[in-house]
Parts: C-alpha cells; sequence; structure tokens
C-alpha cells in the first residue's frame, strides 16, 4: 500500500466512526457496502471516490422507522450493562413509543454518552443530525 492510501485509510477511519451510526439509519446496504469495502483495511483512491460518494447520495436520504430503530439499538449496546434499571426503563419505553418525528430517543441516548463519557459516540453524527 503506497504513502497515500496508508493516509486514505487513515482519513476514511476517521470519517467511518463519525458517520456508521448514521449511515446506518438510512441504509442497512450502503452501510454493508461500505464494511466490504474496507475489509482487510486495503484501501485506494477508488474505494475513498466510492465511499464519499456513497454519504453524498445519503444526504438525500431520510431515516425509516425501521433503519433508525436498528441504529439506536446499536447505539444503545454501548450503554446496556451500565445503564441504571430506570435508564433501561427509559431506554425501553422510547424504542417502543418515540415516533421516528421525535428526536426524544436520541436526546436521552447523546445523555447517557455524556454520562458515561462515551467520546466514540460523543464524536459521532447522530442519525438525526
Amino acid at each position: 500500500m503506497t504513502e497515500t492510501d496508508k493516509q486514505l485509510l487513515k482519513e476514511f477511519q476517521v470519517s467511518w466512526a463519525q458517520h456508521k451510526y448514521w449511515v446506518m439509519s438510512r441504509s442497512q446496504q450502503a452501510y454493508n457496502q461500505i464494511r466490504e469495502l474496507a475489509k482487510g483495511n486495503k484501501w485506494n483512491q477508488e474505494k475513498n471516490e466510492t465511499y464519499k460518494t456513497l454519504l453524498k447520495d445519503l444526504e438525500t436520504i431520510e431515516p425509516t422507522e425501521k433503519t433508525l430503530r436498528n441504529a439506536y439499538q446499536h447505539i444503545w449496546g454501548y450503554f446496556k450493562k451500565e445503564a441504571t434499571l430506570k435508564e433501561i426503563h427509559t431506554y425501553t419505553e422510547l424504542i417502543k413509543k418515540s415516533s421516528i418525528e421525535s428526536n426524544e430517543l436520541e436526546v436521552f441516548l447523546k445523555e447517557l454518552a455524556k454520562k458515561y463519557e462515551k467520546k466514540y459516540l460523543l464524536n459521532m453524527r447522530w442519525p438525526l443530525s
């Protein structure tokens, strides 16, 4: 792998950490496609362009109830072992009843990210942003 490819790989890894759940909230297919691109940590200009095009195309796609819930369930995985009983109850109620138009669940998960100092989540692009 060339030095340029190594630099592109590093840039991709930072970007993917920021966009992973945002992508998941819009298209499971695009999420899987990006994961396939990244397999083996072999990165190049062509893969980079494909990745950027996928992100750009997703800007016009709104999350669905199903994709949004899936992304939030993955995000919840960061807290499920340390959350209090009250937080578990709140999450369970919100994931069942929160409508796609409401950002209640996202606000709640952001609060947990701050409380439990989940830097990975604090630095990412959230599904409704």
